[in-house]
C-alpha cells in the first residue's frame, strides 16, 4: 500500500515514515520543510509541497496512486495558537479540508488524523476516557476538534473511513536513538531539560511547585514515538473495515515534572541549575490518558512503558546532534 505521509520530515512523521517501510508499506513524503527537516527522511521519496497547492496535491495523489493519507502537517504550538489564531484555522483546518478534497476527488479513502488530547481542554477526570467533553481551552485544541467534525461527518457519506488518535506527549528517539526531535523554537519538556545538561540552556524552569502532587509538580502522559506511531500502523488496518475510529494514545501512568528533571540527571551524569517559577495559567495539576479503549480494540501494546528508556533514547539523539538535523 501506497502511504502519502502529510507532514512526514517532521519529528512524528518521520518516525512514522519508517515505521511504515519496516511494515512494507510504501511511504511517500508529502512536506513543505517550513517545520521539518529532509535529512530526517533521507532514504524515502519527498514531494515537497503545501497542503494548500490543491494542483499538487491532487497529482500527488493520481500519479502516486496512493491508497492512504496519514496527516501530521499541522501547527502544534498552543501559545502560538492564542497569538495567531487564525494562522492555525488556516493551517489546521482549511489546509486539511483541502487535503481531504483533494482525497475525495481521487478517490483516496483512507485517513490517519494526527488529534490530540487538547481537545479536552480542563478534562472533567483523569485518567481520561474518550467519551470526555470536548472542551478546548486554546484555538490548537479547537482546530483539532473541528478537523475531527469536518471528518465525522465526511465519513457518514461513505467516502472517507479514518482514525482520529488523541495524543499525550510524544517524546523519545525512534529507530534506535536515530530519530529523534528537532523544533525550533523547542517547547516541549523533555528535549528543553537535555537542552540544560547539555550546557545550552542557562536552567531548567519548574512552573509550579505547589500542585496538589506528590512533589508538587505538574503529572503528565509521556509516550514513546514508536509506541505513538505503532498504533497509528495498528488503526490505518482497522480502516480496512471500520470507518470510524477514536483512540487516546498514551503511557496511562504519569510522571511529575521533576521525575522527568531527575531522570535526565541520572540518564545523562549531568547537574543543572533547576528554577522554581510560578505557575502558568491553564495548567491541570494532573493530565493522563486511559487508552483502555486502543489497547482492546487494536491489540496495541506499549513497548517503552519507563520513562528511563524513553529519555535514554532522547538523550542518545541530542547527544549525537548537537545541532539538531542538519539540512
Amino acid at each position: 500500500m501506497k502511504v502519502l505521509v502529510c507532514g512526514g520530515a517532521g519529528y512524528i512523521g518521520s518516525n512514522m515514515t519508517y515505521i511504515l517501510a519496516e511494515n512494507d508499506y510504501e511511504p511517500i513524503v508529502y512536506d513543505n520543510l517550513s517545520k521539518g527537516h529532509a535529512s530526517a527522511i533521507k532514504k524515502f521519496e519527498l514531494v515537497r509541497g503545501d497542503l494548500a497547492d490543491t494542483e499538487l496535491l491532487e497529482k500527488t495523489l493520481a500519479e502516486k496512486k496512493i491508497e492512504a493519507v496519514m496527516h501530521f502537517a499541522a501547527f502544534i504550538e498552543v501559545g502560538e495558537s492564542m497569538q495567531n489564531p487564525l494562522e492555525f484555522y488556516r493551517n489546521n483546518v482549511s489546509n486539511t479540508q483541502n487535503l481531504l478534497s483533494a482525497m475525495e476527488k481521487c478517490g483516496v479513502g483512507k485517513f490517519v488524523f494526527s488529534s490530540t488530547a487538547a481537545v479536552y481542554g480542563m478534562p472533567d477526570a483523569v485518567p481520561i476516557i474518550e467519551e470526555l467533553p470536548k472542551q478546548a481551552i486554546n484555538s490548537y485544541g479547537e482546530t483539532k476538534w473541528a478537523v475531527e467534525r469536518m471528518c465525522h461527518f465526511q465519513s457518514l457519506t461513505g467516502r472517507l473511513n479514518y482514525a482520529a488518535l488523541r495524543y499525550f506527549n510524544a517524546c523519545g528517539a525512534g529507530q534506535n536513538g536515530t530519530i529523534g526531535e528537532d523544533h525550533s523554537p523547542e517547547s516541549h519538556l523533555i528535549p528543553l531539560i537535555i537542552a540544560a545538561a547539555m550546557g545550552k540552556r542557562e536552567d531548567v524552569k519548574i512552573f509550579g511547585n505547589d500542585y496538589p502532587t506528590p512533589d508538587g509538580t505538574c503529572i503528565r502522559d509521556y509516550i514513546h514515538i514508536e509506541d505513538l506511531c505503532s498504533a497509528h500502523l495498528l488503526a490505518l488496518q482497522k480502516l480496512d473495515s471500520q470507518s470510524e475510529l477514536l483512540y487516546n494514545l498514551g503511557n496511562g501512568k504519569g510522571y511529575s515534572v521533576s521525575q522527568v528533571i531527575e531522570t535526565v540527571k541520572r540518564v545523562s551524569g549531568k547537574d543543572f541549575k533547576v528554577t522554581a517559577s510560578p505557575r502558568r495559567p491553564g495548567d491541570p495539576p494532573v493530565l493522563t490518558a486511559d487508552a483502555t479503549k486502543a489497547i482492546k480494540e487494536l491489540n496495541w501494546q506499549v513497548k517503552y512503558p519507563e520513562l528511563e528508556k524513553i529519555v535514554e533514547t532522547a538523550w542518545k539523539w541530542h547527544s549525537e546532534n548537537p545541532d539538531g538535523y542538519v539540512d
